[in-house]
């Protein structure tokens, strides 16, 4: 099996074959939440992108330590220099300290990825455990002649080092094309130019989180915490940086800067970035009141939903488009992935009620491979998956009579299905609550049996009737010569 990888690469703009740096070890980074309220379904995408990322690399026999930091110090509302922390914001609002709303977003956010089967980072550092190494990387920055203190706070030259190194490579922008575009500075302004940075922060006496420094009492630039923790745990070189589209310009943009004023050279070998979510054709927002939290999805409390629905059904609609692609977010697309979850699971059961044959009519094992073809060229989930369909369509075609497997191929079948949805794909039936399958399966029988008595009544409206509404319920009858199979929609 042909195992090169090849991804994106967002600073190269093509395809590139995966090499490790340190094979089989794999450094890879990923821009986490910042958390001051319910995580998303933006979080989500990112979450199981990476997730894939993660799995895949680890299936492909790779040593992977995936670190994924917690944003808890210096995201400001506004932009990256302006407005109140959004974490210092809600914990005014709510009368709370800090950390108390980091905490509480912190473990909702990772009760939320465990709904979704996100596997755990292996490191989760937090910006507030790292200040002493971001006022060390200020002080190297400044000590390269590429930042200037006014007023207590640092500011990162953007100019300066454009001139040296070029700003804007990740992106794609041109530094003249930005300054046209951004606002004037007014009097009370610090900055020298526009485009500069915070790289450090006076905080204002209302300002809640603070810390002492060389330069005032205050905090550190949202850009800087990235730069300094993806190092500090991976390297001055590293595999895999990323996160959403929505990071890449300012904030991977200004890492990259920080990172190459330092040392000179470029800590991140290959970019990687997933594209957003939309809902009905519109770009999530508050503003749009369309913005969807992971609780109100699974308890289907948000007005634009018309039921709620299962966190491995968002996490299958999800890998229904390329990564890079945007994802349109809507009560058809999401139905329509439950269903197909559903005939996945169910034509894995179907595997384990085969009669083996003494010859298989078809290979599994070229479902296998297609299916790597497809994860190897850039992640491509969504080819992958239909290859997966088409092997259960050939599934349950023998199981019923009319293809053949080999007890051999049967178990080699049901072994890698089981692995590509578990162990890659991240797929998991989800469970009935205790003591619900066995009423759901006595309230079916009973209805089943009403159903038979009709039918030998001659009441076929009443037959059909029970039929009907037990597929609308998510049940599907199947009459056989012996009476009548039934199974269950495994994702509702």
């Amino acid at each position: 099996m042909n195992q090169d990888l090849y991804v994106y690469n967002t600073l190269s703009r093509k395809k590139e074959k995966f090499i490790p740096l340190h094979p089989p070890f794999v450094g890879m980074y990923a821009c986490g939440p910042t958390v001051y309220g319910e995580p998303h379904l933006g979080h989500a995408r990112q979450a199981v992108t990476f997730d894939i990322i993660y799995r895949y690399l680890m299936q492909l026999g790779y040593r992977v330590r995936y670190v994924r930091n917690i944003t808890d110090v210096g995201h400001l509302e506004h932009d990256a220099d302006e407005g109140e922390d959004k974490i210092a914001r809600r914990a005014r609002l709510e009368k709370l300290e800090p950390m108390e709303i980091v905490q509480r977003y912190t473990n909702e956010y990772r009760d939320k990825m465990k709904m979704l089967n996100i596997l755990p980072p292996s490191i989760e550092p937090v910006a507030s455990g790292h200040i002493i190494e971001q006022q060390d990387m200020v002080a190297r920055i400044l000590e390269k002649g590429f930042a200037y203190e006014v007023n207590g706070s640092v500011y990162f030259d953007v100019d300066k080092y454009h001139s040296k190194y070029g700003y804007g490579r990740l992106s794609g922008r041109k530094i003249e094309d930005l300054l046209t575009s951004t606002r004037p500075l007014n009097k009370q302004d610090e900055k020298r130019n526009p485009l500069d940075f915070a790289i450090w922060k006076r905080a204002e006496p209302e300002h809640i989180m603070r810390w002492p420094s060389a330069w005032s009492e205050g905090f550190p630039g949202w850009h800087l915490e990235c730069s300094v923790m993806s190092v500090k745990y991976l390297g001055d070189t590293f595999d895999i940086h990323g996160g959403g589209m929505d990071l890449l310009f300012p904030h991977h943009e200004c890492e990259i800067a920080q990172n190459v004023a330092v040392t000179g050279r470029e800590s991140v070998r290959y970019w990687m970035h997933n594209n957003l979510i939309t809902i009905n054709g519109q770009k999530m927002s508050k503003s749009l009141n369309n913005s969807i939290s992971l609780e109100q999805c699974f308890t289907g409390t948000h007005e634009l939903l018309e039921r709620s629905y299962s966190p491995m059904t968002v996490r299958f609609f999800m890998l229904q488009a390329h990564y890079r692609s945007t994802l349109d977010f809507s009560n058809e697309a999401l139905q329509a992935a439950e269903k197909g979850l559903a005939r996945l699971f169910d034509g894995m059961e179907n595997l384990k009620k085969i009669k083996p044959s003494e010859t298989s009519s078809f290979n599994p094992s070229d479902i296998e491979k297609r299916f790597y073809e497809a994860m190897n060229d850039d992640l491509n989930t969504p080819v992958a998956v239909s290859v997966l369909f088409e092997g259960i369509k050939n599934i349950n075609a023998t199981a019923a009579g009319t293809e053949k497997l080999t007890l051999q191929d049967i178990e080699k079948t049901f072994q890698m299905y089981k692995e590509i949805t578990e162990k890659i794909l991240g797929l998991k039936k989800e469970a009935v609550p205790e003591g619900h399958d066995e009423l759901i399966s006595g309230l079916v029988e009973l209805l089943l049996t009403m159903r038979d008595e009709a039918r030998d009544k001659k009441d076929f409206k009443t037959a059909d009737k029970i039929r009907t509404e037990l597929s609308r319920l998510g049940v599907t009858v199947k009459d056989t010569r012996d009476g009548n199979e039934w199974s269950i929609d495994s994702t509702r």
